[in-house]
């Protein structure tokens, strides 16, 4: 007798583990669908904030676009952004689009554009960085360039 209770108890402990373990695997697909919405930032102090949050509104009036982070530096502005999963069968005319209006309505600007997930991982994790005052805006700053150079090494 006491030999069915303790199977009895083990097969219900096993029945609840492996339960849990389908929340796990839910949490991380909609990993991607998130919205983080990470303040924009510029590597150097003071300099072209109110351009940067611009950029960001502008960009993410984009009716494709769920997610923008924005990194100004010295002498490029890196723009990365989340397309609505629907969306994504339109990835290269919504970049085309993002790139005409941004250079049209910022012509002295060097902007690289990502839609890749990496990159804005990476970007996200510059502006975390940068915002606690573990980088310094001359880190920040090699940080960028070194996120940009991905950016070209991945097209």
């Amino acid at each position: 007798m006491v030999y069915i209770i303790r199977l009895m108890l083990i097969a219900c402990v096993i029945l609840m583990g492996s339960c849990s373990q389908d929340q796990n695997e839910k949490d991380s697909q909609l990993a991607l669908m998130k919205t983080t919405n990470p303040n924009p930032i510029v590597t150097e102090q003071n300099k072209g904030v109110d351009k940067v949050k611009k950029i960001e509104k502008e960009v993410s009036s984009f009716d494709e676009i769920y997610d923008v982070a924005v990194v100004k530096g010295k002498k490029a502005t890196l723009v990365v952004y989340k397309v609505k999963h629907m969306q994504r069968f339109n990835m290269k005319k919504i970049e085309a689009n993002l790139n005409k209006t941004l250079e049209e309505n910022y012509p002295k600007e060097n902007f690289t554009v990502s839609s890749d997930y990496k990159i804005f991982l990476e970007a996200v994790r510059l502006i975390e960085r940068k915002n606690t005052g573990k980088l310094s805006e001359k880190q920040a700053e090699k940080r960028l360039n070194e996120i940009i150079k991905m950016t070209s090494d991945m097209k």
